[in-house]
This record gives C-alpha cells, sequence and structure tokens, in this order.
C-alpha cells in the first residue's frame, strides 16, 4: 500500500495553504488606516482581511457580487443603501450586489470580506 503525503503549496505565503492560522494575527492595526490582506483571490471570487483603525472608513460605493462581512475583533458600522447597521464581534452581514454600502470603523475593528462572483 503506497502512502500518500500531502505537500502544500502556496503562493502567498502569508496565507499558506493547508495549516491552520488565526484569522485576527494574520491582519495588525496601523495607525490611521485601513489595512487590506488578500487570503484568495481567483476566477470565483475572493476573501479579504480587513483592519481598520478607529475612524477609518471605506466609502461608499458599489459591487457587482455579493459579499458578506464576519467581524472578528471590535465594532464596526456597515451603511447598505442608507440604513446603519452596528456589527459586533461574531456577527456578519450580506452587502447586496450593485447597493451601495460603506464601511466605517467606531472603534479599531478587524473583519473579513468574502466576495463570491
Amino acid at each position: 500500500m503506497n502512502e500518500f503525503k500531502f505537500q502544500p503549496k502556496s503562493e502567498n505565503k502569508a496565507f499558506p495553504t493547508a495549516e491552520k492560522f488565526r484569522m485576527t494575527d494574520k491582519v495588525a492595526y496601523a495607525e490611521g488606516s485601513v489595512v487590506s490582506k488578500i487570503i484568495i483571490r481567483n476566477d470565483k471570487g475572493n476573501v479579504t482581511l480587513f483592519a481598520f483603525d478607529k475612524g477609518e472608513f471605506l466609502s461608499e460605493h458599489t459591487a457587482p457580487y455579493d459579499a458578506i462581512v464576519q467581524v472578528l475583533d471590535g465594532t464596526g458600522e456597515v451603511v447598505i443603501d442608507g440604513v446603519s447597521f452596528e456589527l459586533n464581534v461574531g456577527e456578519s452581514i450580506i452587502m447586496p450586489a450593485n447597493i451601495r454600502h460603506a464601511v466605517i470603523a467606531t472603534e479599531q475593528f478587524k473583519m473579513l470580506l468574502t466576495m463570491i462572483k
């Protein structure tokens, strides 16, 4: 019987495959900034980590695909079509395609954004 040994491969050294990691450890807060790191990007969509310093934001915009925000640390505000939602650790919201939305850091917070095409 042949034994198969898995050899992990990854072009993105920050996010190796077949190795566990903690999302919140993979993106750090930076004073006065929004920091983002792409975990996965391909023709089907992307998964991106964000760390927002308090008061920082992603201005209102639209995207051609639905996207889900998952809050990993802190508290943030997501505005969808003029309606504001406060999100805390463990909470999520789906931002529908082609609808204006924005993200605002009411305090430092980290989120995972998943967009499926």
